[in-house]
């Protein structure tokens, strides 16, 4: 158990936030997995300041137990009124996340995600701001740096420790780097030591051994599991599992995760509606086959067969029978999905 604010957090895995990912089924189908807490997909603060319609959808959830919503903007007093607004709409919104460390160009553009590594003043400014507008914990997420070259997280987790910060998460890469490459946890290491508030780690979490390898040289509070679970949600469940117990549970075969993966469908269905939710689809389940032996057909069947439920049922259940008993495995199960922090 541990404290994020004031609130109880049992578990150490957190979910992370990915554009276009984590909708309010995905936060749901995931929870029962062992997700500690969960953040929403990133929202513009001037979205939910005007009241744009595709915002206020990212804000209606329920049943996704603690749950932050992923902020990011350009200004303090428009993260705070966002923040506020925001809770009006929904006051079971758990904390609010800023976004300090997108690396998306659009992003950068108005003043927002990864470009504010470049001003920590800035950043501890932002998190103040929020914290005197609404009464609920406030985290920033971040890089290293702009550059292997101006690696200031440390001067970041201070200024934004100093505005009241309830937690920071550190992805180990700098934003030049964007997912590429090994994240620099050796940079980081016993991090969680020089600082006051929870730290979260974030950064090509894929199995049970790289995120134990990252917790062990950091000593952070929690893990963040993000890309590396889309598509393989037992992770999450190996590592809650390994966290509280030391015990490693195998991988699932390709039966459980076609299950799975049906299960989903029906749940983006049920939100979206069939049309939407089947072409966001089309990017979730070819990750589900991810790690067997021969899948790479099978994956790119998935992404471009898969035209409405009848059809993705069909063919996984084609996969169902030729590979079910066959156990994922992790090699080759990279970040490989598109920018999305």
């Amino acid at each position: 158990m541990w404290k994020l604010g004031n609130l109880d957090i049992d578990g150490r895995v957190v979910l992370g936030p990915m554009s276009g990912f984590t909708c309010s089924s995905y936060r749901e189908f995931m929870r029962p997995f062992g997700t500690a807490v969960t953040v929403t997909e990133m929202i513009s603060d001037m979205g939910v300041v005007y009241g744009g319609s595709k915002t206020a959808g990212y804000l209606e959830f329920k049943d996704n137990g603690i749950t932050g919503v992923q902020l990011f903007g350009g200004t303090p007093e428009g993260l705070a009124m966002a923040a506020k607004k925001a809770l009006e709409i929904n006051p079971d919104i758990s904390f609010f996340d800023v976004n300090m460390g997108c690396p998306v160009t659009k992003i950068i553009r108005v003043g927002a995600g990864s470009v504010l590594m470049k001003d920590p003043v800035k950043c501890g400014e932002m998190v103040r701001a929020i914290k005197k507008a609404v009464d609920v914990p406030v985290t920033a997420k971040i890089r290293l740096g702009w550059t292997n070259k101006s690696m200031n997280f440390r001067e970041v987790i201070e200024k934004v420790t100093d505005a009241g910060v309830d937690a920071v998460t550190v992805h180990a890469r700098t934003k030049e780097e964007r997912y590429l490459g090994t994240p620099h946890y050796d940079l980081i290491a016993d991090l969680q030591s020089e600082m006051s508030v929870p730290l979260i780690i974030s950064g090509n979490i894929v199995s049970v051994e790289s995120a134990a390898e990252a917790m062990e040289l950091t000593g952070a509070t929690a893990v963040m599991v993000a890309r590396g679970g889309v598509g393989n949600p037992y992770l999450v469940t190996q590592l809650d599992r390994y966290f509280r117990t030391g015990e490693v549970l195998p991988n699932p075969t390709v039966s459980q995760q076609v299950d799975w993966c049906i299960q989903l469908a029906d749940m983006l269905i049920a939100e979206k509606g069939d049309d939407s939710a089947m072409r966001k689809f089309r990017s979730f389940a070819p990750r589900f086959v991810a790690g067997c032996h021969g899948c790479r057909e099978y994956r790119h069947r998935l992404a471009t067969e898969s035209v409405d439920y009848d059809s993705l049922v069909n063919l996984l259940n084609e996969i169902k029978e030729k590979l079910g008993s066959e156990h994922i495995f992790n090699e080759g199960r990279r970040e490989d999905l598109p920018d999305m922090e």
